[in-house]
């Protein structure tokens, strides 16, 4: 039994023994996951890319390792009371894993955006050992009405990241890729929310191959490690965009920020945009579905690291392997519309136009012939034509054949009679769009 006496560890810290302990523990429960080849990543970059596919864990997560570690240390009494946590999907399907083989009870708080694709997975792992709470607003609020539900009840709380066995869990990756990676290896990418998982790995790695840099990836819109290491604490983000869900948190951990600080070598972050690239590339051409978290460490590898430069600078050798975590594979197929809007937009190989026409016939052909060039394509158009006026607006969508087509289509819009507004990227009128 995995005991918290067994642990070494400190309320600042976890050693490569706590990540042995949860390695026994986690035997015969979680999967060891591939580390394989990617050719097209290889081909990208010019220089050799694996996938640590964490996807093909068990719940499509990495998340079962720390939850399950974690929860395996109960004792009797708190097993009887029942345990709380909050999560964005990932950590609540390893909790309701946890309690359908421990025979616990446990509340799950998610925030009102996580995908109806991980609820239905937490019931199906849960059965009625479990109970979901959707929270309006993110997963920070939802966090703090977890943990007061546990204060109030008595119940333990099983934090996804900031608590030394969770973390401890988190780092059996590590343990796994000392054994699994080529000799070459220069750099592991890791996905970055609260810090526990980069915390385990990093815990693991350093102390076996301190030359191989660790380097963790966030999201533009909810970069709060790298907030905190620039801050030189954990500061709240005045703001999180929560798309890549399974990062989407607002202030980083603080154990886990001692061991970012102390053991990673740097935190890099990318637009959503460019996730959204990687994770259509991911599916269409390695046969991957990952979620957006589990997009990021491969998406700035193709993002940051494509240059011999870049990869001499940020990972340590121009031609060492990179290893990239892909942390989980929940991702709703619901949201592959809104994957693709980001995407083409992100590319710039798709734009959004205010184009006023005179109602009168014919209007519209001539913006067909004398505006659009031979490779645009109108994917959006709404007009409503209005009774008793001379022009009206439409929305006009229009996806190019090259990103660079843009500057003609703008030169002969300015040349056209027609009035013509282009639609910012912070718009809120992208709202109505996905």
């Amino acid at each position: 039994m995995f005991s918290p006496q067994s642990l070494r560890s400190t309320s600042r810290s976890v050693t490569p023994d706590d990540i042995a302990v949860a390695g026994r523990a986690l035997a015969g429960v979680v999967r060891r996951t591939h580390l394989g080849h990617s050719d097209r990543l290889t081909d990208l970059i010019g220089a050799p890319v694996l996938l640590k596919r964490e996807d093909q864990q068990k719940c499509r997560s990495f998340k079962v390792r720390g939850a399950f570690a974690r929860m395996s240390a109960l004792s009797p009494a708190d097993r009887q009371r029942g345990v709380v946590c909050a999560s964005a999907g990932n950590h609540a399907q390893g909790v309701a894993y946890a309690c359908a083989h421990l025979g616990v009870h446990g509340t799950i708080y998610l925030p009102s955006n996580t995908p109806a694709q991980k609820r239905r997975r937490i019931a199906t792992i849960g059965g009625n050992l479990v109970e979901q709470v959707i929270v309006d607003g993110t997963f920070d609020r939802a966090n703090a009405l977890a943990q007061e539900a546990a204060r109030a009840s008595g119940r333990i709380y099983v934090h996804p990241y900031d608590d030394p066995m969770t973390i401890a869990g988190q780092g059996t990756i590590g343990a796994e890729l000392i054994e699994q990676m080529p000799d070459d290896t220069c750099c592991i990418l890791v996905p970055v929310g609260g810090g526990g998982l980069i915390s385990g790995i990093a815990t693991a790695l350093k102390d076996a191959r301190p030359e191989v840099r660790v380097i963790g990836v966030e999201p533009l819109g909810a970069a709060s490690m790298r907030a905190a290491l620039d801050a030189g604490s954990p500061v709240p983000l005045d703001a999180v965009d929560p798309f890549v869900d399974g990062t989407a948190v607002g202030t980083a951990g603080s154990m886990a920020f001692d061991i970012v600080r102390d053991l990673v070598d740097d935190v890099l972050v990318v637009p959503e945009g460019a996730v959204c690239t990687e994770m259509l590339d991911l599916y269409q051409s390695d046969g991957v579905i990952a979620e957006p978290a589990g997009a990021l460490a491969s998406s700035a590898a193709r993002l940051l690291l494509a240059t011999p430069m870049a990869r001499a600078k940020l990972a340590g050798s121009a031609d060492g392997s990179i290893v990239c975590v892909v942390s989980g594979g929940n991702n709703d197929l619901t949201r592959y519309a809104e994957v693709m809007e980001r995407s083409l937009r992100y590319e710039g190989l798709r734009h959004y136009f205010l184009v006023t026409f005179s109602q009168q016939p014919g209007a519209l052909r001539g913006f067909l012939t004398d505006v659009l060039g031979p490779d645009d394509d109108i994917v959006h158009f709404e007009y409503t034509k209005k009774n008793n006026r001379e022009t009206g607006p439409a929305l006009v969508g229009i996806d190019l054949g090259r990103r660079e087509d843009i500057d003609g289509l703008r030169l002969r819009m300015d040349a056209s009679p027609l009035h013509v507004e282009e639609i910012g990227a912070d718009s809120e009128i992208f709202r109505l769009l996905v």
